[in-house]
This record gives C-alpha cells, structure tokens and sequence, in this order.
C-alpha cells in the first residue's frame, strides 16, 4: 500500500476531512489533495505529524509493503519498540541524504525520525534510528553510500551488532569491536583517510 493510499485510509478511519488535517499539519487542503493523489510527498516534518496524529510508526508510513490493518496496536517507537521486537543483528542512525537508492530502507526497521539542521550541503538531515536483521546488511549498504565531492563528499552510516562497532563508507566496511581502543584508532586513522575530522568520529557505542 502507498503512502498516499494510507493517508486517505487513516483520515477517513478517523473521521477527518481534508481540511481538518491539513490544520492538523499546517498546510493548505491543496496539499492534503496532492498528498492523497500521490502527487507530492509530506515533508519528514509533516511525516512525523501524520504519525502522532494517527497513531502509527514511520515503517508503517514510509514502507508499501505494510499493511495497515496487520500493523495497527504495535505503533510504539524507539526503545520501546526495540525491546519489543525480536533480537536485530544491527542497529544504529542513517541518514536518509546519504545514500543513492532509497530503496535500502526497505531492509530497515525505523523507530524514530528526526530531521537535524547542520547548516552544511545539505542544510537539512534525515536521520533515521533503525535496526535490520538482514546479515549482509553492511555489504548493501556499503553500494548505496554516497561518495561524490559535489554532495558532500565521502558519506558513511555507523551502527551496531553486538559488541562490534562498524562504520560502512561506498563500498568500505571498517569495524572493530568495542573496548578495543587499538582496533578503534585504526578505524578512526582510515576515517581520516577518507576526509572524515575527528568531531564527525564522535559515535555511540
């Protein structure tokens, strides 16, 4: 199901019209229209409104392949939802601005969207809190990384599995377990390499 059809499903489920959400979201009921027509996009921020509005998580917005009548009951987010869900073998931030093929989000799980002002190329972050539990997960989206200097140069995601911390540039996958501060400064030194500075090495672990 589209993004566009949920829309038109979850306001109607809630007895809304067009113009009562487009209160709701702070935009014209033209918008609404259009959002619903599958002729432009919500912005992340309208996203999130829709979300809280209809109580249901970015995965179950953002992804065509869910349904909303098997989702509905389980729209909690972020640690909550974690916990909740079975073992992941990853988990971490992406930023949606940061990879060519969009497609590499239907492998995610996405508990949390949070839009970062950085002031940079782009202005604007997507951030994207995830887990996955596809194994090659670091060789797909090692493909997808953006390396072009006209966009900001050598982008790369960093996450988790267990005790093993990696951080995957285009077509570069560097980990090293955590604890392990030789291991760690190796990576960081390759990180260097690739033109990342060291306030941008600042991961969670």
């Amino acid at each position: 199901m589209k993004l566009s059809e949920k829309i038109i499903e979850l306001r109607k489920a809630s007895g809304m019209t067009q113009e009562e959400l487009a209160a709701i979201c702070n935009v014209s009921r033209q918008s609404i229209s259009k959002w619903e027509a599958d002729i432009a996009l919500p912005e992340t921020e309208k996203l999130l409104i829709l979300g809280e509005t209809f109580h249901v998580s970015m995965d179950v917005l953002l992804k065509d392949d869910l349904i909303l009548n098997e989702v509905k009951g389980n729209h909690s987010c972020g640690n909550n939802a974690i916990r909740k869900k079975k073992q992941e073998v990853y988990e971490g931030i992406l930023i949606k601005e940061s990879v060519t093929d969009d497609s590499i989000i239907d492998l995610l799980n996405i508990h949390k969207v949070e839009l970062w002002n950085v002031g940079g190329k782009p202005k604007y972050w997507t951030a994207m809190f995830f887990t996955c539990d596809k194994k090659d997960f670091p060789e797909k989206i090692s493909r997808v990384m953006i390396a072009n200097p006209d966009y900001g140069g050598n982008w790369f995601v960093d996450f988790k599995s267990g005790n093993e911390k990696y951080i995957v540039f285009k077509d570069k996958i560097l980990k090293y377990e955590i604890g392990d501060q030789a291991e760690k400064n190796r990576v960081c030194n390759e990180c260097r390499k690739m033109g990342i500075v060291d306030e941008q090495m600042n991961w969670p672990e």
